[in-house]
């Protein structure tokens, strides 16, 4: 039954001002903007999404918030700068990712679109669509255009509180430009933020992980070398995520040149500012990662993630670009995970029950966790008897940070924070053999049995992935029109080169690459006459049909052997969800 359309006036919180008259599209479902709109057009291309196949270009777009990849203030400067943005958004809460992009087009390029969040009853009014003005902190809602009222222009007032930001001398000495221009942009683009989040102070950071070279656009690399040539320079230790070609082999990988050199030009960029190129979206695999209570500025949400919930260290969910100021500035907002009170877990899953299961299970499982969990931090109990390791629990955390807005989760028994918070009184919730056969089948709604190629490595490979699926491999033959691709870092690749396991996968027909990742990957490394692709990965069989335009399909690492080796995928559920042979 259709929902009648509301009319009303609503007061809001001004997140960025603005002005503007739209058609409403919108969504109770987060919407994670990288992977899930094609910053060419603005098309959603999240294909688990209500919205999948609709466009927001010239419209007012309301969703609850982002979620999702770091990538998506990245993707709605592109937005924003090639003419394709919604003409406005509203949100139901503070969202650092979609703000973030707006405010990098406003203080960098001088474009902007309005930001305003309404409460969660006004919110819902304007899910039922129609046509809506914005003026500042006020929204206009009617079945069309010609119905809305005019509203009064205060774009500055209904603003979100400006707390007083306590500035050490030196904050003041940077703002005002004592070390260049490129850092005062970057202080500046800080405390936008920082008022937002309605920090009191900014903080040290002793690290800093950027997501932001990943090449999604013209603007993504304007901005790099905007900042670069203003004479930007990090002012902390800083690692590079993966980014969006081999940068040692793309041109032998016959990458269109015109991407290629634009994704090359924007790594080095960051490498001469004096970023190290780590270039993997897996920065706490590598030598000398952070340490518990240590406080970081990551973005990637995979890793920031793995940093919060299995290391302990203290990370907000840092959208791209301001990863970059902060690794500038070496300072950033005190607020969000860097706070004990904001890591308390705010939902209880209940995952008692599972038996028998494979390494599939995590993904799985990160996948419905984060689903249901939304913007809340998780407490997950029930796995501590099955004692997951690093690569289960880098596994979980990516595809629970794919679906999910919160900055972490907790396993009692597991992470290290988990078991100083008593459960008692949280909302609980049960995920049993049901709920995880739910997701499975949404997760394999391709169908196709017939698989074209094998992903691997998505967050990077670990040298212990490596070493596991050279002992899967040992002895068997490569479907001679399967391909299999692992991705993983530099380091890794090394590690496992120095044991033999990588000559050995080699020679069962493995292709290796570094620096890039299966989220940026593109044809003609994916094969132009691959059609369907069998992935381990919760994170990229979430966003793979999106991106790619393939058919996916999941399963184990096991199960991704056997279809690189026979062609096919698993016709059946696995026994531990009730398969042949299981309960």
């Amino acid at each position: 039954m259709a929902v009648q359309t509301k009319t009303g006036l609503f007061d809001g919180t001004v997140f960025v001002a603005g002005h503007c008259t739209g058609a409403v599209i919108g969504s109770d479902v987060e919407l994670s903007f990288w992977g899930g709109v094609n910053p060419a057009t603005g098309e959603i291309i999240d294909r688990h999404h209500p919205l999948s196949g609709q466009t927001i270009a010239g419209r007012i777009l309301a969703i609850p918030g982002g979620r999702g990849s770091c990538t998506g203030s990245a993707v709605i400067l592109e937005l924003i700068l090639g003419g394709h943005a919604p003409k406005a958004m509203i949100v139901e809460r503070a969202d650092d990712i979609i703000t973030l992009g707006v405010i990098i087009a406003e203080e960098i390029f001088g474009k902007s679109i309005p930001v305003v969040a309404l409460s969660p009853a006004d919110f819902r009014c304007v899910l039922a669509g129609g046509h809506a003005r914005i003026s500042g902190h006020r929204v206009a809602l009617a079945p069309t255009a010609e119905q809305l009222p005019d509203l009064p222009d205060d774009a500055g007032e209904g603003a979100a509180a400006d707390p007083d930001i306590t500035l050490t001398p030196e904050d003041r000495a940077t703002l005002e430009g004592a070390k260049g221009p490129a850092v005062a942009a970057a202080m500046r683009i800080i405390l936008r933020m920082a008022r937002l989040q309605g920090a009191a102070a900014l903080m040290d950071v002793s690290r800093v992980h950027i997501d932001g070279c990943i090449y999604t656009g013209p603007g993504s690399l304007a901005f790099a070398q905007k900042l670069r040539d203003l004479g930007g320079r990090v002012a902390v230790p800083t690692t590079l995520n993966a980014i969006s070609v081999d940068h040692r082999r793309w041109r032998s990988l016959n990458v269109d040149p015109a991407f290629g050199a634009a994704a090359a030009a924007l790594a080095d960029a960051y490498v001469d500012m004096g970023a190290e190129p780590t270039f993997t979206c897996a920065p706490y695999l590598l030598d000398g990662a952070p340490v518990l209570g240590e406080q970081i500025a990551w973005a990637e949400s995979n890793a920031v993630v793995y940093a919060n919930s299995v290391i302990g260290a203290r990370t907000n969910k840092y959208p791209d670009f301001l990863d970059l100021c902060i690794a500038l500035t070496g300072r950033a907002p005190l607020s969000g995970p860097h706070l004990e009170p904001q890591r308390r877990p705010q939902v209880l899953f209940d995952v008692s029950g599972i038996d028998g299961a494979d390494d599939a299970l995590y993904p799985l499982l990160g996948y419905c966790v984060g689903a249901r969990a939304a913007s809340e931090i998780p407490l997950v109990a029930g796995l501590a008897a099955l004692k997951p390791g690093v690569d289960d629990l880098k596994a979980f955390g990516a595809a629970f940070a794919t679906v999910s807005a919160a900055p972490m989760f907790h396993i009692a028994g597991v992470t290290p924070e988990a078991d100083g918070h008593d459960p008692a009184g949280l909302p609980m919730i049960r995920i049993g053999v049901s709920e995880l056969v739910q997701s499975w089948q949404e997760l394999n709604a391709a169908g196709e049995e017939r698989i074209d190629l094998v992903s691997l490595g998505n967050p990077h490979f670990s040298a212990r992935e490596i070493e596991r699926l050279a002992a899967l491999t040992e002895g068997r033959r490569k479907h001679e029109a399967v391909s299999l691709i692992v991705t993983c870092g530099r380091a890794m690749h090394a590690r496992a080169a120095a044991t033999g396991a990588v000559a050995r996968l080699e020679a069962f027909g493995v292709t290796f690459l570094t620096d890039t990742c299966w989220c940026m990957i593109e044809e003609p490394v994916i094969p132009r006459s691959a059609r369907v692709i069998m992935t381990n990965s919760g994170k990229y069989v979430h966003y793979g049909p999106g991106l790619t335009g393939r058919k996916f399909r999941f399963g184990s690492l096991a199960d991704c052997v056997e279809a690189a080796c026979s062609g096919l995928a698993p016709a059946a559920l696995p026994s531990w969800l009730g398969g042949p042979n299981g309960a």
